[in-house]
């Protein structure tokens, strides 16, 4: 059953890959009317304070699995549907697109089932974000004709005969979620795949004043950043487009490291407005 109303109740917002700038006016005025937002852990905390009301209700509903220090999908759901029920208008807003690698899958399922009015607002997604902050156009002509979206956060996610695939495909490949695993998709591409020009770039906090790219040969790749921990997020681009990042980079990065999105744990503020974010446990 589609519902179709002119004042949805919640609007699932992309709030863009970390620049706060990147964000969409039609986004900025959801969160601007919003009572109540619902916040993932790679949002800008400026877009927060910028946009969101002092009277609005910030929750903070974040997910770090790798820290064990997520927010349950079901309660995500349950939070939705509560203050939706209320009769508020409620934002749930999430880092980069809605619809790249998120659960908004599991979100739509819960606004049908209960009938509420929805509305998607799409954002810029991590890959089109930091290949733009890298120079590093991803159907770059000769280079690519066409790019595809993965993750590989965990080894049984894509088998060896689509290794075998990838590894002998001429697309831009964008791995999202899968710093974790780097080793072992390297191993993957030197194993199945035809190197043919193709390097790997590892792009840390795209678009925040602290990103860093990381580029090397795929064979070469364990000795240059085999033993380096990368910050999250970090996005993985595999392909001959990589190449152009050294012709082509503009951003100046800080000379000081950093981390862009704070971690939010024991109810830890990550906004500089006081008092502005409640947490979901």
């Amino acid at each position: 059953m589609n519902i179709n109303t002119n004042t949805p109740q919640v609007y699932l917002v992309g709030a863009g890959p970390g620049d706060p700038d990147l964000i969409t006016v039609k986004a900025a005025k959801a969160i601007t009317k919003a009572d109540i937002v619902l916040c993932d852990r790679l949002v800008s905390p400026e877009i927060i304070e910028r946009y969101v009301n002092r009277d609005t209700e910030v929750i903070y509903v974040g997910k770090e699995c790798s820290k064990k220090a997520s927010t349950p999908q079901s309660l995500i759901n349950n939070l939705i549907v509560e203050y939706a029920v209320q009769g508020k208008s409620v934002v749930r807003l999430k880092g980069g697109d809605v619809s790249f690698f998120s659960n908004v899958l599991d979100e739509l399922r819960t606004l049908i089932e209960h009938h509420i009015s929805y509305e998607i607002i799409p954002g810029i997604t991590a890959a089109a974000g930091a290949s733009a902050y890298a120079g590093m156009p991803l159907t770059a002509r000769g280079y690519a004709t066409s790019v595809r979206f993965l993750t590989y956060y965990k080894n049984e996610i894509l088998s060896d005969t689509y290794w075998k695939e990838l590894g002998h495909s001429e697309d831009t490949l964008v791995f999202y979620m899968s710093k974790g695993n780097l080793s072992a998709l390297v191993e993957k591409f030197l194993k199945f795949g035809t190197m043919n020009g193709k390097k790997i770039a590892v792009i840390e906090q795209a678009t925040t004043p602290y990103q860093r790219v990381y580029t090397s040969s795929l064979e070469d790749f364990q000795k240059n950043l085999g033993s380096k921990t990368f910050v999250s997020p970090s996005l993985v681009v595999v392909g001959k487009v990589v190449a152009l990042h050294e012709e082509f980079s503009w951003l100046q990065a800080k000379e000081q490291e950093g981390i862009y999105f704070k971690s939010v744990t024991n109810g830890s503020i990550i906004s500089n407005t006081p008092n502005l974010f409640q947490y979901a446990v």
